[in-house]
C-alpha cells in the first residue's frame, strides 16, 4: 500500500506572510497539529507544529544560565503569547521540511516518521505539497482498508 492511498489531501495551508494568528485559528477550528506553508505556486516552503508555535514562549538555554529565577516566570511567559500571535508565520516555521513521496510504500513512511519522531509529514512531488499523512493515516491504511481487523 502507498503514501498516495491512504495520505489526506485538501489539508490546510497557510502562506508565509499569514500571522501566527491566523495559522492558530486554522489548526484549533480543523483539529490539526501541523500546517504546510505554501508559496503562490503551491511549493511546499515550510511547516509549522502547535510546538513550534509554543517553543517561542519558553526561554533558550542561555537565557536559563544567564537568569535561571525569571526565565521559570511563567506568568511572564504567558502574557508573552499575544506578541508571538501578531508575527508572521514564516518567522518561525521551520524551512525545507522533510517529505514523504505519494509513492513511498506506507510501512517504509512509518519507519521514516518514527525515526524522526514524526506524528505526520507532508507528502511532496517535485517540491509540490500533495497532502499530509499521519501515524493515523497509516493505521487506517493498515487495519481498515487491508481488512486486518475484518474478523
Amino acid at each position: 500500500m502507498l503514501v498516495q492511498e491512504v495520505m489526506s489531501t485538501g489539508v490546510v495551508t497557510a502562506f508565509p506572510t499569514d500571522s501566527v494568528r491566523s495559522v492558530v485559528i486554522k489548526m484549533l477550528s480543523r483539529h490539526c497539529g501541523a500546517v504546510p506553508i505554501i508559496d503562490e505556486q503551491h511549493n511546499l516552503v515550510g511547516l509549522v507544529a502547535i510546538r513550534d508555535i509554543m517553543l517561542p514562549l519558553f526561554p533558550n538555554f542561555g537565557d536559563y544560565i544567564h537568569d535561571n529565577v525569571h526565565s521559570r516566570d511563567f506568568t511572564e511567559m504567558e502574557e508573552g503569547y499575544p506578541d508571538i500571535l501578531r508575527k508572521n508565520i514564516g518567522s518561525i516555521m521551520s524551512k525545507n521540511p522533510l517529505t514523504v513521496s505519494p509513492h513511498t510504500p506506507i510501512l517504509e513512511a512509518a519507519s521514516f516518521m518514527g525515526r524522526k519522531q514524526f506524528r505526520r509529514i507532508p507528502v511532496a512531488e517535485n517540491g509540490k505539497l500533495l497532502g499530509m499523512i499521519s501515524m493515523g493515516d497509516i493505521n487506517r491504511g493498515l487495519f481498515f482498508q487491508k481488512g486486518f481487523l475484518a474478523k
